[in-house]
């Protein structure tokens, strides 16, 4: 069991990068060691399949003391893209609450901290409303009887394609007020940059990054974000098209990201990289960059 001490604006800031597990989850800790990271992202089965392996003990032995050894803290989970607990095809539902059912499981086996994922989607449905009820029950029943440990599970905003839940602060917040009522698992939020910018938040704006994230904290209250998913878009302003840039390469640009990566409130969050790759392949050159804006210093030609 890793030991957990709250962070604050003194302590030392936590950034890293989604890595690979192919091979094993104890990889991902290797690659985040070799970036320079001390936190890092995972996917702890296939996103875009729904049978999944049993969880190698061996594997999950060597990714703890890695992470020991690394102090790489928190580790966060990303859910599976097939999720869809707002779903009200009863077949697709089904396998929704037992996909997530086993990603918490799988989250608490390996000691994570948090698992992040996208509300879903409301297609199914007349209204919002409608499909955050069946998401909140639906959470709830995956959810009965699973022992989380220390693992917090965190909704995702959207960038509000097709029918996608969470594009609005509002919509988050009601999504936890209606999942609160129902499960007793700790639940906080991850805010996406790209996301954010897409479904309209103008945060490349210094005067509206300002404004946004004091309806953030209004709203859902900073102190649930636990972390921030740190991507320039490739997307225009409200396009609500979710493509990630690399930091500085996308339509927020450097400016932009610096300003947000050394926001005052944001400083005890955990930034992680969900950037196209470097040319080499790995997010060495985006991790380096990410830790300079935290540095504060610019990136020059």
């Amino acid at each position: 069991m890793l030991t957990r001490e709250p962070l604050s604006a003194e302590a030392v800031r936590r950034f890293g990068a989604h890595t690979s597990v192919a091979g094993g989850l104890a990889n991902g800790a290797r690659e985040a060691i070799a970036l320079g990271a001390n936190a890092f992202q995972i996917f702890t089965r296939s996103p875009r399949m729904w049978a999944a392996p049993p969880l190698d003990a061996a594997d999950v032995a060597e990714l703890g003391r890695l992470r020991r050894e690394g102090d790489l803290r928190p580790l966060v989970i990303h859910g599976s893209y097939l999720l869809n607990l707002a779903a009200g095809d009863p077949a697709n539902r089904a396998r929704s609450i037992l996909g997530f059912r086993d990603e918490v499981e799988r989250a608490a086996a390996i000691d994570a901290d948090y698992l992040v994922f996208h509300p879903g989607s409301a297609k199914d449905f007349e209204t919002p409303e409608e499909a955050i009820d069946s998401l909140s029950d639906a959470l709830a029943e995956a959810l009965e009887g699973v022992e989380c440990g220390s693992l917090t599970i965190l909704f995702e905003n959207t960038a509000g394609g097709g029918a996608s839940l969470g594009r609005r602060f509002e919509e988050l917040a009601a999504i936890r007020e209606a999942a609160a009522a129902k499960v007793r698992a700790p639940l906080g939020f991850c805010l996406d940059t790209c996301h954010l910018f897409a479904a309209g938040y103008d945060i490349g704006e210094s005067c509206i990054l300002e404004e946004t994230l004091a309806a953030a904290d209004a709203l859902l209250g900073l102190g649930a974000v636990r972390v921030i998913h740190c991507n320039d878009s490739k997307g225009k302003l409200g396009s609500r098209i979710d493509r990630h840039a690399r930091l500085g390469e996308g339509l927020l640009g450097w400016d932009a990201m610096e300003r947000i990566v050394q926001r005052p409130e944001l400083a005890d969050k955990v930034f992680i990289l969900e950037t196209p790759h470097d040319d080499d392949g790995t997010h060495t050159q985006g991790v380096a960059a990410l830790r300079r804006m935290m540095d504060g210093a610019r990136e020059r030609e």
